[in-house]
């Protein structure tokens, strides 16, 4: 079924010619001459987009789009008018706005841009939704997270991936590179045709060169019949080249007239045939200071990096931890037959602690891990591994700047250092008992006592 869209104005030459542009497009489209229909249809009708202009009689777009936003903010609003300006538009995004635009408008800027708010939606859908779906028995490929740092990742994965750009992946090794190249060819119009990876950091030169654009029979030892390349197989779709960083600079001069010709040779071919493939690309290098030594093409990089994507390391998205480890735990539960149902709130502390350098592929494997060994049906932290143990309580005291080293001008007492060394250390955690009690190796009740020894307040109860 198609989209549904409303639009909203007052103009009753532009409200037809918007909507039978989106028509033809395929949209089913519905009209309001003003703002307070504009909700009445809203309230009684299911609509994926709104597109409302600014200035109606009665109220304004502004205002629709600032209650609409506080009631549904799933829902996309695309802000038009005839008065454009800088303040209209930071005050068109504050309100909750997709995006906005300025009449008269291009109808083809129009329909880009209608497209690129569906497609975020569709995709925010699924990212909100991810939880639930976790909870119901989602797949492996299932990208998880609602921190600040993956929404604006969805965001940009939502407007790249109805295009034909290339993309680029950065981000440290284990934090999902290839799941998100899959996210952008689901979202795209290539989402039929074939996703074909290939990690190029694992084979030869040779064998990548084989790999990527086939070969002929008798090309080289062992040719004993034609193959297909990647390019080949990934006709109509999207091919991802993992570690692109680590391809010769040969390799990145035949990968550069791929990109510049859509076209390919077989190894030991004499005939070029065009591709039609969409090129995402991932490394977990910094490629502009390889184009700076010398070692990666500049012309191949620029290429590649038509829109870049960063995605951040697991230490910078605390806030998703718990949904991650819980995803893992169900799905290795179930594969394994246990009926290991939760964690415990000082087992989750310790991994939200943790520094996780491996990122999200070491947080599955220590997941996995536990799972494997425990016969209890809620994780303690003694189902953990001690590197993450002995980390995750010791990260807080390494991590101190030089400035809050623990030093003694005076020789205090025995007790006095004891007691000046955990105001120092719940200091330094700015009041967190749990994280407090961690360090000093104790638990949170002999904690409490001793700050009520020490007359700490709230902890000390005056007679």
């Amino acid at each position: 079924m198609s989209e549904r869209i409303l639009i909203a104005d007052d103009d009753e030459v532009s409200r037809q010619l918007f909507a039978e542009t989106l028509e033809q497009e395929g949209y089913r489209v519905d009209r309001a001459q003003s703002g307070d229909e504009a909700l009445s249809l809203l309230r009684d009708e299911l609509y994926e987009l709104l597109i409302i202009d600014v200035r109606m009689p009665g109220m304004t777009g502004l205002e629709v789009t600032r209650i609409l936003h506080e009631k549904n903010s799933s829902l996309p609003i695309i802000v038009m008018t005839a008065f454009g300006s800088i303040e209209t538009a930071i005050e068109a995004i504050h309100e909750g706005a997709f995006d906005f635009i300025s009449k008269p408008m291009n109808l083809e800027e129009l329909k880009k841009t209608v497209s690129r708010a569906l497609a975020q939606r569709a995709f925010r859908d699924r990212a909100r939704k991810s939880e639930e779906e976790n909870r119901d028995g989602d797949q492996p490929g299932t990208i998880i997270g609602k921190s600040t740092a993956m929404v604006e990742i969805y965001k940009t994965v939502a407007r790249v991936a109805p295009t034909r750009s290339a993309v680029l992946i950065l981000g440290e090794s284990g934090t999902g590179k290839e799941l998100i190249a899959r996210a952008i060819h689901q979202h795209s119009p290539r989402a039929r045709g074939p996703f074909v990876a290939v990690d190029c950091g694992a084979l030869t030169e040779t064998l990548l060169e084989s790999e990527l654009f086939g070969h002929v029979r008798g090309a080289f030892t062992g040719a004993m019949a034609d193959k297909r390349g990647v390019f080949e197989e990934a006709e109509g779709g999207t091919c991802f080249l993992d570690e692109i960083g680590n391809i010769s600079l040969n390799m990145q001069a035949k990968l550069l007239r791929v990109l510049q010709e859509h076209e390919v040779r077989r190894v030991g071919g004499k005939d070029w045939m065009k591709v039609d493939v969409r090129v995402v690309a991932a490394t977990n290098q910094n490629l502009a200071e390889l184009v700076r030594k010398g070692n990666f093409r500049q012309d191949l990089y620029y290429r590649l990096n038509v829109v870049a994507i960063h995605l951040p390391p697991l230490r910078q998205r605390l806030e998703d931890i718990p949904l991650l480890t819980h995803h893992f735990l169900k799905r290795y539960s179930q594969e394994s037959g246990k009926s290991i149902t939760g964690i415990s709130d000082k087992c989750m502390e310790l991994l939200c602690d943790y520094s996780w350098p491996g990122n999200i592929r070491e947080l599955e494997n220590v997941i996995e891990q536990a799972v494997a060994l425990s016969n209890q049906p809620v994780f303690t932290p003694d189902d953990l591994p001690a590197a993450v143990r002995d980390r995750a309580a010791s990260r807080f005291a390494h991590n101190l700047p030089q400035s809050e080293q623990f030093l003694f001008a005076d020789t205090p007492t025995l007790e006095e250092v004891k007691k000046r060394y955990v105001l120092h250390v719940l200091k330094n955690a700015q009041g967190n008992i749990s994280q407090t009690a961690r360090v000093l190796n104790i638990d949170r009740r002999s904690l409490y006592r001793m700050l009520a020894r020490y007359e700490v307040e709230p902890f000390f109860k005056h007679e």
